[in-house]
């Protein structure tokens, strides 16, 4: 009987993604093909061309590398189509316009051995070479990311934006990677701090890149901002829903308090218009805010925090639903009273602050029933 010897993958797999980059790819395959055959380890050298219309294609095949090819346009997409073909036990990642040094990662896989799950190459503390970052990705935007990460998630990185990363193979799955786009660096990293990974960082030098950036300041820094609030329902939701609450009712009471108004020098305030305003905008972000943190959980970027816990605790959509019918059952009592009031020839002295309060009222009191429809949709749990 025949013996078959099983297929051993290699131990490394370096990814690259690739868009019109034939003055580079090249060069970046050979660097890291060399640094391969002298650091011992087996590995791959994977190219995936995102729609090029040069000679990448040709000149990453020629220099040794692995082509994949990847239909769908995007950063992201690139990336996790070549961690599903990458065969390696770590995988390393970086961009073929020759900005990252191939030729030596020995440094960077390292950690990986010593329990680190992720590992970043810092090019801050690896050294900028002169003209390689625009002035306002240095000192504004990185620096930026970099706060609402360890603001939102709390982790400290940094250089959150570094295209120079390895991990394991099965990083990739595990996190359960989705942005099709630049953001894919940061969901990364949010979604390996909240599993509780270890995350890395080591110096990385960073050069001048040639051929033209694919990176577009405005609407690459956007994206990275829009996955971060998404992705931090609690800041953008949850808190301004609180505040605005809170100063609905202080100023619902403060209208009660001060029916005539008031007064700020010569002018007069009347506040009972903004209590409605506050208090329905508030109720309805925090609203959102929990439909949010709903979906974000079973989409698995969010933990599941004591207020989710609490929430499906607690939640019973036709307790949630008498809720609401008793607002709107009071609001409409008042509207009612007060047009009886009218009718009559009638004037309440708190006229004005009991409409109020019956149109916040009926406002919450739907929005409530609505959202708590939608609730069960989102965790049908």
């Amino acid at each position: 009987m025949a013996v078959t010897t099983p297929v051993v993958g290699p131990t490394v797999s370096i990814v690259m993604p690739c868009l019109n980059e034939e003055e580079t790819v090249g060069v970046c395959v050979t660097k890291a093909r060399t640094w391969l055959s002298t650091s011992g380890f087996e590995g791959e050298v994977i190219v995936v061309d995102n729609g090029s219309t040069d000679r990448s294609i040709e000149v990453a095949s020629q220099a040794g590398a692995r082509v994949v090819q990847e239909p769908m346009p995007g950063y992201g997409q690139a990336y996790q189509r070549g961690f599903a073909e990458a065969r390696g036990e770590f995988i390393v990642m970086g961009d073929s316009d020759d900005t990252y040094d191939f030729s030596n990662l020995t440094p960077l896989l390292e950690p990986l051995n010593h329990g680190s799950d992720l590992v970043l190459g810092n090019r801050f503390t690896g050294g900028i070479a002169e003209g390689a970052m625009p002035w306002a990705h240095r000192y504004i935007g990185s620096p930026i990311i970099n706060f609402l990460i360890r603001l939102f998630i709390g982790t400290d990185i940094g250089d959150s934006q570094s295209g120079l990363r390895a991990f394991r193979g099965n990083l990739a799955e595990r996190l359960r990677l989705r942005s099709g786009g630049m953001e894919f660096a940061s969901e990364m990293i949010v979604r390996a701090a909240r599993a509780g990974m270890t995350i890395t960082e080591v110096p990385a030098p960073y050069a001048i890149r040639q051929g033209e950036s694919k990176l577009s300041t405005v609407r690459d820094g956007w994206r990275h901002l829009r996955f971060l609030l998404l992705a931090a329902p609690d800041y953008l939701f949850i808190l301004p829903g609180l505040t605005l609450s809170f100063l609905g009712i202080a100023t619902l009471v403060i209208s009660f308090a001060a029916p005539v108004g008031v007064e700020i020098g010569s002018l007069t305030w009347q506040p009972v218009f903004a209590a409605t305003i506050f208090l329905a905008i508030g109720a309805n972000t925090l609203l959102l805010g929990m439909i949010a943190k709903l979906h974000g959980c079973a989409m698995g970027l969010l933990p599941e925090d004591r207020w989710v816990r609490l929430y499906r605790q607690v939640f019973r959509l036709e307790g949630v639903l008498a809720l609401a019918g008793l607002m709107l059952l009071i609001g409409l009592t008042l509207d009612i009273g007060l047009f009886w009031v009218w009718a009559s020839g009638m004037e309440h002295p708190l006229g004005l602050q009991l409409a109020a309060l019956a149109q916040t009222l009926l406002i919450v009191g739907a929005e409530l029933a609505m959202a708590a429809f939608l609730l069960v949709t989102v965790d049908p749990s």
